[in-house]
């Protein structure tokens, strides 16, 4: 049983609640007579009511639980668990600070460390571009050759080129989509984008206004290099002279090879008769 003493700290009932837990947790193990601990309470209140929905707080009394504090090796109080997300094959030693903020910033870190990374997102239709566009601070918009120019190993490229920097800046939770030449042509209009060819990748900032235009090569470290700038405003933004328009509802990328469109048939001309065609020149 896990004891908790203050309403902020998260109630716990069992150790397989956190043990069994998909959330990461800190668990303080304290003393009540301790005089640390109880200059700890407050903060560690502060920092689970700033952590709610993220990390789970929770707190036990050692000397209620002595075993389960001597399974964890508590040897002083307060001592700091951390029990990361998923499946918990054993608690960490929390090494931050004893401050609401040092708490927090050092759970944030933790969280950034084990994040999911963003999904790269199609641009099917208007509601991907509000959730990833007009949600989110800044979104990566990549526009794509058309398959017939790449086919699907191409296209695969660019996408894992994507997913990588998605990840590496996964921290930022910019959005992050993608479409191909023509498809979404209005949009490339309003944002001035692959005009000079493709594939081409732009940072917009919707709420702002404005987009930034990357020029270089559509490698991991050019597109790098350029996040790098669009983060330190090392670049200047360019204003959006046209309102992005509604999109269009798109078919997904069904993931193969594009096809030739079929040429017209004109066999049938081969069978013409010859007095036909000699009707055709006397008419001219």
């Amino acid at each position: 049983t896990w004891a908790v003493p203050c309403e902020a700290v998260v109630s716990t009932q069992s150790t397989g609640e956190v043990l069994n837990s998909k959330d990461m947790w800190l668990v303080e193990f304290y003393a009540p007579w301790c005089g640390h601990c109880k200059k700890l309470a407050p903060e560690w209140a502060s920092a689970a009511s700033t952590l709610k929905g993220r990390v789970k707080l929770g707190a036990v009394d050692a000397t209620q639980f002595a075993d389960l504090a001597g399974r964890y090796g508590v040897r002083g109080y307060p001592t700091i668990k951390y029990f990361p997300a998923g499946a918990k094959l054993d608690a960490e030693e929390y090494d931050g600070g004893r401050t609401a903020d040092d708490i927090v910033a050092w759970a944030e870190v933790k969280l950034e460390q084990f994040a999911e990374p963003p999904e790269i997102r199609e641009l099917l239709n208007d509601e991907v571009f509000a959730e990833e566009c007009r949600e989110k601070s800044i979104c990566i918009v990549s526009i794509l050759p058309d398959i017939l120019d790449t086919g699907a190993k191409g296209r695969n490229e660019y996408i894992d080129t994507l997913k990588s920097l998605g990840d590496k800046y996964k921290k930022r939770k910019f959005g992050w989509v993608w479409s191909f030449a023509g498809e979404q042509d209005k949009l490339q209009e309003s944002l001035e984008i692959g005009g000079a060819g493709y594939p081409a990748l732009a940072a917009l900032n919707i709420k702002k206004n404005a987009v930034l235009h990357h020029r270089g090569g559509f490698s991991k470290d050019s597109i790098n290099e350029f996040l790098q700038y669009v983060i330190a405003g090392r670049i200047a933004p360019s204003v959006l002279r046209k309102d992005v328009p509604k999109l269009r509802k798109a078919t997904p990328w069904d993931g193969l090879d594009g096809q030739m469109p079929e040429e017209e048939d004109y066999s049938d001309l081969d069978d013409m008769e010859l007095e036909d065609l000699d009707a055709v020149k006397t008419e001219l």
